[in-house]
């Protein structure tokens, strides 16, 4: 039943999604636009997935690491570099996604990277996302930033989806719009800190001319 709504979405997704206009790209060859980290178990064939397809036909450069890898790439290679390089990061959060040392590593760097985060709850509530246990080994100092970054993600604001009750279709229009909403802010800061550095070295140039 679940799998059958999704496929009616992603057959109509081409016809409910033209919520804002086309964002220019201030970095014309970004590796992507928009680093969706999700656990693959959980959502590659919902949500990370549809949002990836239905991104992809807007004509914007999504990160997902099922389509955007190949067989032989080394992960840290190409994950690493997306996120340094996208413009907004997406968290799809699940109930095992804590489990997953990469999901955590990833999110991890995308708040030291300062980046812009759109949280996505799926079928879980803010205050169950915890770490456990160091099932992976991780050094002290590693743990502790996952630990950071979960605690960072829950304070902002976020959307809710209930895959069993919810309405795909609608859940992927609301999702599309903020996530192109929070694209368009984010061009905007990074429009208004290169006009601040402009305006500084000019004004320096400026004074030492004279």
């Amino acid at each position: 039943m679940q799998r059958s709504m999704i496929s009616k979405t992603l057959a109509s997704s081409t016809q409910i999604l033209h919520p804002i206009t086309r964002i220019p790209r201030s970095n014309p060859n970004p590796l992507c636009d928009i680093f969706i980290n999700h656990r693959g178990a959980d959502t590659k064939r919902t949500i990370a997935g549809l949002l990836y397809q239905h991104l992809s036909g807007l004509g914007y450069n999504p990160f997902l690491d099922s389509k955007s890898m190949k067989p032989g790439d080394n992960l840290f290679d190409k994950i690493d570099p997306a996120i340094k390089s996208c413009r907004i990061g997406l968290a799809v959060f699940s109930p095992r996604y804590c489990e997953s040392y990469f999901c955590l590593h990833e999110l991890s760097l995308m708040m030291e990277c300062k980046k812009k985060v759109v949280p996505i709850f799926c079928d879980v509530r803010p205050s169950e996302l915890r770490i456990k246990d160091n099932a992976w080994s991780c050094s002290t100092k590693e743990l502790e930033k996952f630990h950071c970054a979960i605690e960072e993600a829950k304070n902002i604001v976020g959307l809710t989806f209930d895959t069993l009750n919810g309405d795909w279709s609608e859940f992927l229009t609301s999702a599309t719009d903020t996530i192109l909403r929070n694209l368009l802010e984010a061009e905007q800061d990074d429009k208004y800190f290169k006009h601040n550095i402009t305006n500084y070295f000019e004004s320096k140039f400026a004074d030492n001319s004279n």
